[in-house]
């Protein structure tokens, strides 16, 4: 077999990877999510910075690339079946790596801020949609390609590399992403505080002051008197005058 034969069956082994990713992501990711990947991926789409445990993975990938291997052996021969599943691991293998570094690291490239750009849209926008991670290409075929704006991250899944010690945006990614803050309860008002901290006989006096320091209910000549001399203070008042 020639060596040009065996990188032909390299990369179409590179390309059946996009389609499993594709298909593994949408069906038992989103679709059917009862199984062991859905429910790995249902607690990373839910906690962003989890991912899970390497040693599961292996002993998902390793079965299936081995068993392409095997069964591609009789029809295509022993190399080329050797070949498209290296094809077929190798581009597994650089699908955990992007995608881990998308979450981790800051893009690079281009193409590193469309797959960013691509897949936290899928993340926190539309997650029936832009199943493919590495690639574009099945989400165009199938009709599942959504192009994203302004990606809104919630502030508890806002990945490390996106803000800067303040908790801000950093400027390079300002024109693709923006934080949603969690709404944190108002805090008492300096008055309230003023009268929980008051002893109890005088809360009643502090509870009908305004913002003004005057009295809610009676004229400033009358606020310091007592409940029965303000009733015959008018009258008082009214005589002197």
């Amino acid at each position: 077999m020639s060596w040009l034969s065996l990188a032909f069956a390299v990369a179409c082994g590179a390309l059946a990877w996009t389609l499993l990713e594709y298909f593994l992501h949408r069906e038992l990711g989103h679709r059917h999510t009862r199984n062991p990947f859905g429910a790995e991926h249902t607690l990373h789409h839910a906690t962003t910075h989890y991912f899970a445990p390497s040693w599961k993975k292996a002993v998902a990938a390793v079965p299936v690339i081995g068993g392409f291997g095997i069964l591609l052996s009789w029809p295509l021969g022993a190399p080329a079946a050797a070949a498209f599943a290296t094809g077929l691991g190798a581009m597994y293998v650089a699908y955990e790596w992007v995608h881990r570094r998308a979450h981790t690291h800051a893009p690079k490239n281009a193409y590193g801020r469309w797959l960013r750009r691509h897949h936290f849209h899928h993340h926190f926008h539309a997650p029936s949609t832009n199943h493919g991670v590495t690639s574009p290409c099945f989400d165009v075929v199938f009709g599942t390609l959504d192009r994203p704006g302004v990606i809104s991250v919630p502030e508890k899944h806002a990945m490390r590399w996106l803000l800067d010690d303040h908790g801000e945006i950093r400027a390079e990614h300002a024109r693709d992403y923006r934080i949603v803050r969690r709404r944190r309860a108002a805090s008492p008002r300096p008055a309230a505080q003023a009268i929980e901290k008051a002893p109890a006989e005088v809360r009643p006096a502090m509870s009908h002051t305004s913002p003004t320091g005057r009295s809610g209910g009676s004229p400033p000549a009358t606020r310091a008197l007592g409940p029965a001399a303000r009733e015959t203070a008018p009258r008082r008042l009214g005589s002197i005058s």
